[in-house]
């Protein structure tokens, strides 16, 4: 078993005086001094990023000795995959640990975003896509998005209300995160609303449906269980799964989350739960669409009914299984290779009874759901506190 003993997490949002480095080395120390360990006792360092252009620092886990001079030796490696960067680099670190290489690893997930243009942006968020087929869609990665919703709402019927309650959940969630991109109450009227403060991104998107440009970085210390038990905070991996599924929509019902779903079903038939025994789950909305469709992915409801889910005020904060508490990547923000790692940062706090504002009453199973494009790659973690 393998254990998150220790965790730090930047504020998201445009950081102007922020780069890669400055960004990882924050996280770094912090997640050490976290954590009670000194950098000497790490055996390996992982970071998650995506980068693709919006830095020309690439090479991100040679960073890692800057933060501290006892890093100068230690193992670090680089892993890339999408926006799931950040839970493919914890993946990575797990099986570290659990193959009896290494007993302690600091892993980061960190993304520099807002330096770069727009046009540039849209273009490496296209990477996420199948390039030689969908990069001609209107809006960019939007606009992928808006095809599944389009898809969805021609099946199902125009859904957009329920997309803004799930924008307008996540907003006045992040009202208690202090690390948020953006603390503002929207309100359901105005995201529910097209205006000039509210336009279509790709038609049925608006901007309030749409996840934000971000910089960011967040950071867990992993352990083995025994050396976890010995120290302030344990916070075991009950279950973890990883699924993939194709890349191209076209090989595939872009309004199914299947990988999604069959990742939501490996991790907790490994934990021996059902997603009604969740006190929370952490899940990846990039658009309000991904949230609505993640929802029938983990077995809340069947496909076609996950509107249901918003519209019933069962994600709400105060709701069954509250989703998002954080304010999701709608709200808190999206730092690419940063939101997976950012997403169990949220879940252990929780569980450590230590999320302030944020904090849902009697946490004791958090759910973490990280995706890298359109469901292509899919992470499950099951997160549990053992001390």
């Amino acid at each position: 078993m393998v254990c998150i003993v220790g965790w730090a997490h930047t504020k998201f949002g445009k950081l102007p005086d922020e780069n890669i480095e400055s960004l990882l080395s924050d996280v770094t120390r912090r997640s050490l001094t976290h954590a009670e360990i000194s950098a000497g006792d790490v055996d390996g360092c992982f970071v998650g990023t995506v980068n693709n252009g919006f830095s020309d620092q690439d090479f991100s886990a040679g960073l890692f000795s800057l933060a501290d001079d006892w890093l100068r030796h230690t193992p670090a490696v680089r892993v890339e995959n999408a926006c799931a960067s950040g839970s493919a680099a914890i993946h990575a670190a797990r099986d570290f640990i659990m193959a009896g290489r290494g007993r302690i690893a600091v892993v980061v997930g960190v993304e520099k975003m807002s330096a770069t243009p727009m046009p540039d942006v849209s273009n490496i968020l296209l990477g996420a896509s199948y390039y030689k087929e969908e990069a001609s869609e209107q809006g960019g990665f939007a606009g992928v998005f808006a095809r599944i919703a389009k898809g969805y709402f021609q099946q199902f019927g125009d859904k957009s209300a329920s997309l803004a309650r799930i924008a307008a959940k996540n907003h006045f969630n992040a009202l208690s995160n202090p690390n948020a991109q953006i603390r503002k109450d929207l309100g359901f009227e105005f995201c529910n609303t097209v205006s000039d403060k509210n336009p279509y991104v790709a038609d049925p998107l608006r901007r309030t449906d749409c996840s934000l440009i971000s910089d960011g970085a967040a950071a867990i210390v992993l352990t083995d269980n025994e050396t976890a038990l010995s120290m302030q905070r344990a916070i075991a991996f009950r279950a973890a799964s990883a699924v993939n599924d194709f890349l191209p929509l076209a090989r595939r019902d872009p309004t199914k989350f299947e990988g999604a779903a069959l990742a939501w079903m490996s991790a907790l038939d490994t934990a021996k739960l059902s997603i009604h025994d969740l006190s929370l789950v952490e899940t990846h909305d990039c658009f309000t669409i991904a949230e609505l469709l993640e929802y029938e992915a983990m077995g809340l409801a069947k496909h076609g009914e996950g509107h249901r889910i918003i519209d019933e005020g069962i994600t709400q904060k105060d709701g069954a299984l509250p989703v998002n508490p954080s304010g999701g990547l709608k709200a808190k923000g999206h730092p690419l290779g940063a939101t997976g790692v950012s997403m169990h940062v949220m879940g252990a706090m929780q569980l450590m009874n230590e999320a302030e504002d944020m904090q849902i009453k009697n946490a004791k199973l958090a759910g973490i759901f990280n995706m890298g494009g359109a469901a292509v790659s899919n992470y499950v973690s099951i997160l549990e506190r053992i001390k």
